[in-house]
């Protein structure tokens, strides 16, 4: 028998956020806290429900009729004790009728949310945090951790944005296929941001949550599904996505723990995946008026890294050449230098790696103490308790763990 308190934070993750957009859809973007209560409410009802009654034969299906039901109850009630704010929330019975949760309502209210929260009116890195909160279900916890921010800035920049959103209104059918490109950019860079917090994950102790890139898939397919944000970027990213997920299940052992990816068991890589992949990666590449985005480029590295060519490592270097250029990070330096070691050596990597030199940061550490793993073992070692104390993840740790395990053993 399936346990309630197992499946709901599950069903939380996959629908709070269409309940709310399909709500918002119907009585305006201003009222989206109360949309948010309707969905906290049901989710509530749900797990006292539930935990008495057992689960539905369709969760899902049960949580938008609560949901509807409750938007219908909440603005009657509205219209008995305040008039004037029946006046406010324009919605009629008629418009009761009109909530649906379908597929196509529920798509296209997540489509119209994504671009709402990504409205220019905020500044991007206020509408990145807003889109990741509203649509994508984040804590205020993760989406610090995603920017490297401290938790109050990121509280302070929610209220405000969401202020913004409240003073604004918005229909995404009053906007033109120019306005829609403009505010895709962030689009995507939200569900880039989506994906790799459940590709590698820094605020939980699961290295890897898979529910949040299965959810960044289907929001960026939504994407590639609609003519006006059919793009090639949309299509190399979604490429991205499917090519990474491809390897999920080799990423970590039956305890959770992160297995290097010199030691994945490639008959687990997702062959299925790989195809969608390529498909997404052929798509983006079709355009003959479209430049070479950052996702063109990291789509191309993680096809190679499902690549068995002997010399794929040359082609992900050349690949990361390129995009240190258009779009430098110090993760995409630590990133190249991997790849740089592969084609020319440890020990010339550990000068490349030395012009980084971002020693508060665990992944440097980490690379450094495996690029000296077999040039000297005592500052192996030294780096890796360095990104052992700095990192937050418990499977990291272990693994980390495992390699000077590995390299005292040698001594």
């Amino acid at each position: 028998m399936v346990n309630p308190n197992e499946i709901t934070p599950h069903l939380f993750r996959t629908e709070y956020s269409k309940i709310v957009a399909v709500l918002c859809r119907s009585f305006d973007i201003k009222h989206i806290e109360i949309a948010e209560d309707i969905a906290s409410e049901t989710f509530l009802k749900a797990s006292e429900y539930w935990a008495l009654n057992g689960l539905p034969d369709n969760p899902a299906a049960w949580l938008y009729t609560v949901a509807k039901n409750k938007a219908k109850d909440y603005f009657k009630h509205l219209s008995v004790i305040e008039k004037n704010k029946q006046q406010e929330v324009k919605t009629s019975d008629h418009e009761y009728q009109m909530i649906d949760f379908d597929t196509k309502s529920i798509t296209d209210s997540q489509l119209e949310m994504i671009f709402a929260a990504c409205n220019p009116i905020n500044s991007q890195e206020t509408q990145i945090c807003l889109a990741l909160q509203i649509l994508c279900g984040f804590s205020v916890e993760e989406i610090a951790n995603a920017f490297l921010s401290k938790h109050e800035t990121i509280k302070k920049r929610l209220q405000r944005g969401r202020e913004a959103l409240r003073a604004h209104h918005f229909k995404i059918n009053s906007l033109s296929e120019q306005d829609i490109h403009k505010r895709l950019e962030t689009v995507l860079t939200t569900l880039y941001l989506l994906f790799n917090e459940g590709y590698f994950s820094r605020t939980h102790h699961f290295l890897i949550r898979k529910d949040l890139c299965l959810e960044a898939i289907r929001l960026t397919l939504i994407l590639t599904d609609n003519p006006f944000t059919n793009t090639p970027e949309a299509n190399a990213l979604l490429a991205l996505m499917c090519f990474q997920s491809s390897r999920l299940e080799a990423r970590t052992n039956d305890e959770g723990e992160a297995i290097l990816f010199d030691e994945q068991d490639e008959t687990l890589w997702d062959k299925a995946l790989i195809e969608k992949a390529n498909y997404y990666l052929i798509e983006a590449c079709q355009s003959n008026n479209s430049s070479v985005s950052k996702y063109h480029l990291e789509a191309g590295i993680a096809y190679w890294h499902t690549s068995s060519a002997e010399d794929k490592w040359q082609h992900i270097l050349d690949l990361y050449n390129q995009l240190v250029i258009i779009e430098y990070s110090p993760v995409i330096g630590l990133n190249r230098t991997f790849a740089f070691s592969k084609v020319y050596g440890k020990e010339k990597a550990v000068i490349e790696a030395e012009k980084i030199n971002l020693i508060n940061s665990e992944y440097y550490h980490g690379l450094m103490g495996y690029l000296y793993s077999e040039l000297n073992t005592d500052k192996a070692i030294y780096h890796y308790e360095e990104a052992i104390r700095l990192t937050k993840s418990k499977p990291e740790k272990q693994a980390i763990q495992k390699q000077i395990d590995l390299l005292r053993q040698s001594k």
